[in-house]
């Protein structure tokens, strides 16, 4: 039943998929090609001030530029005269430098793609450690407590531009061990690969380590123990299972960085991708703006491809056969600790912010600037002599009642696109890797600076981690055994969503949202520092890190405060997204045992994956 259905299915899927993909990229192209109409500014004016600097350009040059730009023939014949040289090899040459624009893409792009990969390096390293003790007990039956993901939540929530002017002044500058700017050489490449890797590589790690419990809990792990099977082949096996679900989280985490980097490029002076586009855009240079994002959708489409294919090669036919066991977490005791952590995370985030709001944030002193901390300034005061505690506190409302709320509205709208598997799977890979500062600029365009532009522009890209998971989980938990017998005693769709399909994706979609969390402040963060959010003197967390970031060597207590905010944010939110996780899974654990079609998820469905892993043979 399943390989027939499966065979029908597959041109119509493909077709949905490819139209989702090329709709997405025309939609995308045809905005990034009205943004210099759209943002109400004299696109003539802005092209004559990034060439020259001139603040008060004459009318006689303003129509010079427009007349050989051919501003007035508007937007989209520009876009056709663009898109009919692409074929023979011309991307239009720059508006501002008038260069060629091919070879300062392409040479961009190499750059970019070779930082990425150093940093997938990096991930992959960091990821291993993060999940590695789960995996060693896991293998020799000695995992009996669930893991709290602290450690994973801290290395996830440290600021990647402010890990990069760490590892710029200490490494760099005053050990001399690496390159602190430019792009020279491999040694160049060392540390900002360990500054986009760290933080990429415990977020997947924390993942990893989240479903690896469930995998050891597979009916072929336990024949596997049975038989005597070496603990290294079946933690192999069990790294496999548990990769399928987290593998399409590569493309928005590490394949993304490709345009996304741009902080951490600035700090580097590494002369990548999105810091072209970014000064594109900012400069309404049309032509090399619309060749990177076409690059950077060309990107995102080939890497969703490759990882849809290797989670197929890791899945084997019993995806396509409908033979895949469920993955069912075990009833794992939490550590005591996992409860003090949290609890020690709110007291000092409700100290510290109640100790801020007792203070004046707007205070301008500047015979205390760059003050060290001290029982006047508990967290030392900024470059205008500011109290950064006063600025800490009153920005704690503004920035987690902004970022908790984009990141629901992205994980509600993940959720959704992850459903419909056929035309979402082409719109989640051209989103992926699409930067925020592109979208900020497009959505400022329409809204105007603000705070609630900068979310909604979050929003239009943020989603895209939450859809590629709950697709990838919803497409595994619909090739279960546990699924076909369900529908053959008769449940609906709706039954189907509440007590299958729901329940294998919530928690973990949930859990990631938490570690993402920190990123999305960062984010709203860097749009206001290009003055597309939240404008100062208005304290928030991300523009506290963006505005003392320089004095990082000088000052490192000026971000040490918002930086370790952030970590007990971090900490504090997947402690708590865990334990409501862990209880509401408990919860349709007993649930599915009484209540009829679910008790068959309690079923070894079908009989063979007893003593088959995913693959269909031992080996």
């Amino acid at each position: 039943m399943s390989k027939t259905t499966g065979g029908a299915d597959v041109r119509p899927v493909q077709w949905r998929a490819g139209a989702g993909r090329v709709v997405a990229a025309a939609a995308l192209l045809t905005a990034v090609a009205l943004l210099p109409w759209l943002s109400g500014n004299d696109p003539a004016l802005t092209v004559l001030r990034a060439r020259s600097a001139d603040q008060d350009p004459t009318p006689a040059q303003l129509n010079a530029v427009r007349e050989q730009l051919n501003l007035d023939d508007g937007p989209f014949a520009h876009l056709a005269h663009w898109l009919g040289g692409l074929p023979l090899g011309d991307a239009g040459t720059s508006w501002v430098s008038g260069e060629p624009v091919l070879p300062q893409v392409t040479a961009a792009l190499a750059v970019s793609v070779t930082l990425m990969l150093g940093a997938l390096v990096v991930t992959i390293a960091v990821a291993a450690m993060v999940c590695g003790r789960t995996l060693y007990l896991g293998s020799r039956r000695r995992l009996h407590r669930r893991r709290a993901g602290v450690g994973a939540a801290v290395l996830a929530s440290l600021p990647k531009f402010t890990l990069a002017s760490l590892l710029a002044t200490v490494c760099g500058v005053w050990l001399g061990w690496f390159p602190s700017q430019g792009w020279e050489g491999p040694m160049s490449m060392v540390l900002p690969a360990l500054a986009l890797g760290v933080p990429s590589g415990a977020m997947i790690g924390g993942m990893l380590d989240q479903a690896l419990p469930a995998a050891f809990n597979e009916p072929w792990a336990r024949t596997w123990r049975a038989f005597g099977f070496s603990s290294a082949r079946i933690a192999r096996h069990a790294l496999r299972r548990a990769q399928s679900g987290v593998l399409p989280q590569l493309l928005p985490t590490v394949v993304a960085l490709v345009g996304g980097a741009v902080a951490v490029e600035k700090i580097f002076n590494i002369p990548g991708l999105g810091r072209l586009a970014l000064d594109a855009a900012v400069a309404q240079d049309l032509p090399p703006l619309q060749t990177a994002t076409l690059v950077l959708v060309l990107l995102g489409v080939v890497a969703g491809l490759l990882v849809k294919a290797l989670r197929r090669l890791l899945l084997g036919p019993a995806l396509r056969d409908g033979a895949l066991p469920a993955l069912h977490p075990p009833a794992l005791a939490s550590r005591r600790s996992t409860r003090w952590v949290a609890g020690f995370c709110a007291i000092t985030l409700l100290a510290l912010v109640t100790a801020g709001l007792l203070r004046d944030p707007l205070h301008v002193d500047t015979a205390a600037r760059l003050l060290p901390p001290s029982a006047a300034h508990p967290l030392g005061t900024d470059s205008l002599g500011r109290d950064l505690l006063a600025r800490l506190g009153h920005g704690a409302l503004l920035t987690a009642g902004v970022a908790l709320a984009v990141t629901a509205i992205s994980t509600v709208i993940g959720l959704l696109i992850g459903m419909a598997t056929n035309v979402g799977a082409g719109l989640t890979e051209v989103v992926s890797t699409l930067p925020a500062v592109l979208a900020g600029l497009l959505t400022t365009a329409v809204t105007g600076p603000s705070v609630w532009g900068a979310a909604c522009a979050v929003c239009l890209v943020g989603w895209s981690p939450y859809a590629a998971q709950a697709a990838a989980l919803l497409e595994q938990e619909r090739a279960s055994g546990h699924m076909l017998a369900s529908i053959s005693f008769g449940a609906g769709r709706r039954y189907l969503l509440r007590h299958h399909l729901l329940p294998a994706v919530l928690p973990a979609v949930l859990r990631n949202a938490m570690l993402r969390l920190p990123t999305t402040v960062l984010v709203l963060a860097s749009l206001g520092f290009l003055g597309l959010g939240e404008q100062p003197p208005t304290p928030e967390w991300g523009r506290l890190l963006s505005e003392n970031q320089p004095y990082v060597e000088l000052a490192p207590w000026t971000v040490l405060g918002p930086a370790c905010a952030l970590v007990l944010l971090s900490v504090l939110a997947v402690s708590v997204s865990g334990t409501a996780t862990r209880r509401g899974g408990s919860r349709r654990a007993d649930g599915g045992r009484r209540r009829g079609p679910a008790a068959v998820r309690r079923t070894p469905w079908p009989t063979s994956s007893l003593t088959q892993p995913v693959l269909g043979r031992p080996g």
